[in-house]
């Protein structure tokens, strides 16, 4: 049973360290976010934590040994890791940092967009904020103006948009203020 721990809570860290860099990547070059949210890669963490605890049952050879040790620290790191972004995220969001504007889905209900505006105080500038939502959590950001409070929208037609007088072709995967 031990070995089956040791297999398992490996395999699943290496996928939550995968997603975790992932999410970075596409948060960094606006791609579509495939990764689930945070804080289910901290769940996922903290089980392969536990299972790797386990897995040091297995004593078989060297390898089981390095491999749960390996397991136990990469799953330590990356759960303080996700813990601190899962922290960081709670209390800025409660700043009211990003506020939610609207929702609006196009003519036929293919595509469906979040509104935010975005305030850094002092510290930064302030704007709106568009996502596009994909199936399950996907979610691609599409448009981003600064300096302006609200968002006018109107559909085109299905996949053609127009948000504050700009033109996005959704079908396309245009963006708007992000490049």
């Amino acid at each position: 049973m031990g070995k089956q721990y040791n297999f398992l809570s490996f395999y699943l860290i290496l996928v939550c360290l995968g997603l975790a860099a992932y999410s970075l990547y596409s948060n960094m070059n606006n791609t579509w976010l495939i990764a689930p949210p945070n804080y289910i890669l901290l769940i996922i963490s903290l089980i392969a934590f536990i299972l790797g605890v386990i897995g040091f049952k297995d004593k078989r050879n060297w390898w089981a040994k390095t491999r749960s040790w390996l397991t136990v620290i990469l799953s330590s790191l990356t759960t303080i890791g996700l813990f601190l972004v899962v922290s960081f995220t709670l209390f800025f969001s409660s700043m009211g940092a990003n506020e939610h504007i609207r929702t609006v889905s196009s003519t036929d209900d293919n595509y469906t967009i979040d509104f935010y505006r975005f305030d850094a105080g002092a510290a930064g500038s302030f704007g709106v904020r568009g996502e596009l939502n994909g199936p399950l959590w996907f979610k691609k950001r599409i448009y981003l103006q600064h300096d302006v409070g609200q968002v006018e929208v109107e559909w085109e037609n299905n996949d053609k948009v127009s948000i504050n007088n700009h033109i996005l072709k959704l079908g396309e995967g245009d963006t708007y203020g992000y490049q």
